[in-house]
């Protein structure tokens, strides 16, 4: 378990990391160099910099949101990737929270520039989060019920 967590960490870090710790080092270069383009194109870490600063008019004028729409995905799969081959995600349907929050997570682009929370401007980079995380729970929850479905089948 120690092993498939330590994986889960390094690829959130940066995607492609836990792809060459697992010995994968084709597929972690790859995942580094989209990692690297979609980055530079969409302009993200100059976007996170002004959205931890507050700056959020500045970040969503700085961000090159048909660059930033691909990064959701290429996180979630490549953290996805990772876990699997640290040796997770051997049970039916646990691939279902990492979908989910990288469907969410995109819509959390999406709808970044406008949607506000107690009147508090989210933002590029923190909309996207909040997304994450409520994928997240919407995928562990239909698993849970998909296997408990299976489950009374048999």
């Amino acid at each position: 378990m120690e092993n498939k967590i330590e994986k889960l960490l390094w690829s959130i870090a940066l995607p492609g990391f836990a792809q060459i710790l697992n010995g994968k080092l084709i597929k972690g270069i790859v995942f580094i160099s989209l990692e690297l383009l979609i980055n530079v194109q969409a302009n993200l870490n100059l976007v996170i910099i002004d959205s931890f600063h507050g700056n959020m008019l500045k970040a969503i004028d700085l961000t090159d949101y048909q660059w930033l729409m691909f990064y959701p995905c290429l996180y979630m799969f490549s953290i996805w990737d990772a876990y699997r081959d640290a040796g997770g995600g051997r049970s039916p349907f646990s691939f279902l929270p990492f979908v989910f929050a990288a469907f969410l997570s995109t819509i959390g682009v999406i709808y970044s520039p406008t949607l506000e929370i107690f009147g508090l401007l989210l933002g590029p980079v923190f909309s996207p989060i909040i997304f994450l995380l409520i994928g997240v729970i919407i995928g562990w929850i239909i698993k849970i019920c998909v296997l408990s479905i299976s489950n009374l089948k048999q």
